[in-house]
C-alpha cells in the first residue's frame, strides 16, 4: 500500500498546485482587461498627434529640430530593453531579449549603450557580463505617465547633445489577444514622422489634404510637440509591454492549470491500478491461507 499512498500524496500536491495556477490565472485575466483598456485607450491620441505633426512637419516646410536630425558624428547607440519584474509569463521575456540580441549583432559594428528594464532583463545581462547603463525596476506592469516621463526626457537630452547616433526601444508590440511580437522600435531620430496615414479627408474615392490656419506657427507648435511626441510613443511602448506581460501570463497559467488537470486525471488512475492490484494480493493471500487449511 505504500505505493497507493505515495500517489495520494502526490495528486493532493498537484492539486494545491492547480488551485494556485487557476488563481493566478484568474487574477492575470483581471489585470490583462485593466491593462487592455488603457493600452487601446492611449492608441488613438498617440497615433493623433504623430499624424498632426507629421502634417506640421510639411506645412512648415524644412524643420530644423535636433529631434528629427541625425547624429553622424556618434559613436555610439542606446537601447531601452523593457522585460517583467516577474516571471510565470511563458516566453514574453526570451522573446524580447532574443530579439534585443539579434538587434545588438546585427549592430556589432557600433557601440550600444543598454537600459534595461525590469528584473529579468536585468538579471540575464548580468548573467551574460554585460554591463548595464541603467537597471530600472520602479516600472511595474501597471506603469503610470509620470514614470515614464523623465525617461523620455533623459533620452532627448542625451540625443540633443548628440551622445547618441540612435535611441531604440525592444518591447512586446500588443495587436491582438492572439497576437503580440517582439519589436525593436527606433525611437530617435524620428525619420517616420512623416510617413502616418490619414492625414488627408478621402472624398469620393480621393484623399483631398486638409488646409489648417496654425497660430502660432508650424515651426513653434513642432517645438512643443516633437518632445510630447516622443514621451507619448515611449509610453504606449510600455502599455503594450504590459498588456503583452499579462496576455502571455494568462494563457501560461491556464496551460499549467489544464497540465495539472491532466496529472491528477493520470494519478488517479495509478492509484486506482495500484489499489485494485493490492486489494487482488490481499484476496491470493486469504484464498491461499483458506486452501493451506484444508
Amino acid at each position: 500500500m505504500a505505493k497507493a499512498r505515495q500517489i495520494v500524496k502526490r495528486r493532493k500536491a498537484v492539486s494545491n498546485i492547480k488551485k494556485i495556477t487557476r488563481t493566478m490565472q484568474l487574477v492575470a485575466t483581471a489585470r490583462f482587461q485593466q491593462a487592455f483598456n488603457r493600452a487601446t485607450a492611449t492608441k488613438p491620441y498617440t497615433r493623433k498627434i504623430s499624424e498632426l505633426v507629421g502634417q506640421l512637419s510639411r506645412a512648415g516646410g524644412q524643420i530644423d529640430d535636433p529631434l528629427l536630425r541625425e547624429n553622424p558624428a556618434a559613436t555610439s547607440d542606446m537601447t531601452l530593453v523593457i522585460t517583467s519584474n516577474r516571471g510565470l509569463c511563458g516566453s514574453y521575456n526570451a522573446n524580447v531579449l532574443n530579439a534585443t540580441m539579434a538587434h545588438l549583432k546585427a549592430a556589432d559594428a557600433r557601440a550600444t549603450e543598454l537600459h534595461c528594464v525590469g528584473k529579468k532583463g536585468i538579471n540575464y545581462f548580468k548573467f551574460l557580463g554585460r554591463p548595464l547603463a541603467a537597471a530600472i525596476t520602479s516600472i511595474d506592469d501597471r506603469p503610470r505617465f509620470e514614470q515614464v516621463e523623465p525617461l523620455a526626457e533623459q533620452m532627448m537630452k542625451a540625443y540633443r547633445e548628440g551622445r547618441f547616433g540612435r535611441v531604440f526601444v525592444s518591447y512586446m508590440r500588443f495587436y491582438s489577444a492572439g497576437r503580440q511580437r517582439p519589436e525593436v522600435l527606433q525611437l530617435l531620430p524620428m525619420t517616420s514622422i512623416g510617413e502616418t496615414t490619414g492625414s488627408g479627408t478621402p472624398v469620393a474615392g480621393r484623399t483631398v489634404e486638409v488646409q489648417y490656419d496654425f497660430s502660432p506657427a508650424p515651426d513653434k507648435l513642432l517645438a512643443a510637440l516633437v518632445p510630447q511626441t516622443v514621451k507619448v510613443r515611449l509610453f504606449q511602448c510600455f502599455m503594450d509591454a504590459a498588456v503583452s506581460e499579462q496576455v502571455m501570463r494568462m494563457v501560461a497559467m491556464k496551460s499549467a492549470t489544464d497540465a495539472a488537470s491532466d496529472m491528477i486525471k493520470d494519478l488517479s488512475r495509478r492509484y486506482n491500478r495500484a489499489r485494485q492490484t493490492q486489494i487482488t494480493l490481499e484476496l491470493l493471500d486469504i484464498v491461499g491461507g483458506a486452501e493451506a487449511l484444508k
